[in-house]
């Protein structure tokens, strides 16, 4: 019988080399290597350090345990006072919330949770919109005016940097300081949303080949532009410091205040203008792209603005102590001088008459959406007399079913899930 070792050497044996290939490298030698050289037994070492290793971690261990047995857990308590309980409807409430705010469920605000729905099915990205003729247009020398070429580059600039402003708000802000789980489900999809707006409009400037250091820039360097930044930026310096809280009434109208500024002003005055010119452009068959695009984000934008509102007006509902005289003539100088830094910015961009418009008929209609504004939140309207006069916007605004301004197929943005396929 073969031994195991005698097996293995007429295996080995049986085994044939393949052909040598030329410039092979030489076959290995089948000899095994020589033993290593016997070194000096340092195990005793190694078992000594292994114990000196054992011996801290077990002291580690043990001073962790005491420094447990010390910890003050008097603010953890605090914090998670009251949310131990399953969570009923009536415990939930738009600010200074004690429930616990990781139990979405049972809604409290449905409008909240269906605006999420209805922004998750109106997703868009900004590379889905051809901007070919956009670029042509562009770089042709007599493929628009100055005038028109001013206005591109003013709203490129201010929305470029204004939408990031939104979304800093919101996360550094008001995410945190809204203690509604449905509302800050809105507030996510919001975000996301503004980072999807400033997005295109560096896809716009991108595709331009505009100077992305003078537009991006243009908050800082333009004062009809920088003025309005200033004036969103004053409402959210104390709300944006990690240290601040809500619980008082100056720090509950603090936000309230900061509310109204970002929703009511910065996105329901501050953008009007700007979209009302470049929507015209496109109605006249001009920058079609950055026209298609702008008329996306106005659809979010008029969602933002209508959630915005109601979350004002649920804080009011709550907290009809903070609507004292004083606010609400604060709120109302807040609209109005939003209305005139808008404009200003209108005057700036029309210095004479454009697209079927010039800064007149921007100022009526600056005042008609102001008055619009100041009665969404309870408020007196303060320009009498004042009409539309383009009321081809109301039907982009109102959030009915818009129809492409130079197509005539109905927009519908929806996720692919939405999508059907007959």
């Amino acid at each position: 019988m073969l031994s195991w070792d005698e097996f293995n050497r007429d295996e080995a044996a049986s085994v044939k080399p393949p052909p040598s290939e030329p410039n092979a490298p030489e076959p290995l030698s089948a000899e095994p290597p020589a033993p290593p050289e016997p070194v000096a037994d340092d195990a005793p070492a190694a078992r000594e350090l292994d114990a000196a290793t054992r011996s801290r971690n077990e002291d580690a261990l043990q001073q962790a345990i005491d420094d447990l047995k010390d910890l003050d857990v008097s603010a953890g308590l605090e914090e998670l006072e009251g949310t131990a309980s399953r969570v009923a409807v009536d415990d939930k409430r738009m600010i200074n919330c004690r429930a616990d705010l990781n139990q979405l469920v049972p809604f409290k605000y449905d409008w909240a949770w269906q605006k999420y729905l209805d922004g998750c099915a109106n997703h868009w990205m900004p590379q889905e919109i051809n901007m070919n003729a956009d670029i042509a247009l562009w770089k042709n020398p007599d493929g628009l005016t100055a005038d028109e070429r001013l206005i591109v580059k003013r709203n490129l600039g201010f929305f470029s940097t204004a939408d990031s402003l939104v979304a800093n708000n919101l996360v550094l802000a008001i995410y945190r300081l809204i203690t509604n789980p449905e509302c800050r489900q809105y507030i996510l999809r919001q975000a996301f949303e503004e980072a999807i707006h400033t997005h295109a409009y560096q896809y716009c400037i991108e595709s331009l080949g505009m100077d992305e250091g003078e537009i991006f820039n243009m908050y800082h360097e333009v004062p009809s532009v920088a003025k309005k930044a200033s004036w969103g930026l004053m409402y959210t310096q104390a709300l944006s410091d990690p240290q601040f809280r809500t619980g008082t009434v100056e720090s509950d109208q603090e936000l309230l205040k900061n509310l109204i500024a970002f929703y009511c002003c910065l996105e329901g005055i501050f953008f009007y203008c700007g979209f009302t010119q470049i929507l015209s452009m496109g109605r006249r068959n001009k920058m079609t792209g950055t026209s298609e695009q702008f008329q996306y984000i106005l659809r979010d934008e008029s969602m933002h603005l209508n959630f915005g509102i109601d979350m004002i007006n649920q804080i009011k509902l709550e907290n009809p102590h903070l609507w004292t005289g004083e606010m609400r003539e604060e709120a109302t100088q807040m609209i109005l001088q939003a209305t005139q830094l808008e404009i200003e910015y209108a005057r700036d961009t029309m210095p004479r008459g454009i697209l079927g418009m010039n800064a007149a008929m921007m100022e009526e209609y600056l005042q008609f959406i102001a008055n619009r504004r100041l009665v969404q939140i309870g408020l007196k309207e303060q320009f009498r007399g004042v009409g539309n006069p383009f009321p081809w916007m109301s039907e982009i605004m109102d959030l009915r079913k818009e129809k492409n301004f130079f197509e005539t197929r109905v927009i519908e943005y929806q996720t692919g899930g939405a999508l059907s396929w007959d």
